[in-house]
């Protein structure tokens, strides 16, 4: 299932991500620092969001792209929230206060391409060697 595939390679690319406190930057040469946030923990799981930046020509620093992903712990699960490029913001659940702890319908549409979207984009980070 995509809940499984996405929390095993958060682990294979955040293993101490449970000792992060508030932020944290992956780096793999020749690619775009990957930016790790703390958004919420606790007993059951984290809130993390996962942003790349670069610099626009306006002198402004841009995440693009940026998810913020559920990590649930005893079920060794995660599933994405939301995405947000310098286009679009698309999320899943219109009340943030509702999923701590929940893992939903993944057949819902944006629950389910962000969740594609998600484990191939965490696919490439770890190709790229980001650590």
């Amino acid at each position: 299932m995509i809940f499984e595939t996405i929390y095993a390679r958060l682990d294979q690319l955040i293993p101490e991500l449970d000792q992060v406190e508030e932020y944290k930057g992956l780096e793999a040469a020749g690619f775009m620092k990957l930016g790790i946030d703390i958004l919420h923990r606790d007993a059951k799981g984290t809130v993390v969001a996962l942003s790349h930046y670069y610099k626009h020509p306006s002198g402004d620093m841009i995440a693009d792209p940026d998810m913020v992903v559920y990590v649930h712990r005893e079920k060794k699960q995660a599933q994405a929230l939301s995405y947000q490029d310098m286009y679009t913001y698309t999320e899943v659940y219109r009340n943030t206060d509702t999923f701590y702890g929940v893992l939903d319908n993944p057949d819902l549409p944006a629950q389910k391409s962000l969740n594609a979207f998600l484990a191939q984009w965490l696919k490439n980070l770890l190709a790229q060697g980001h650590k």
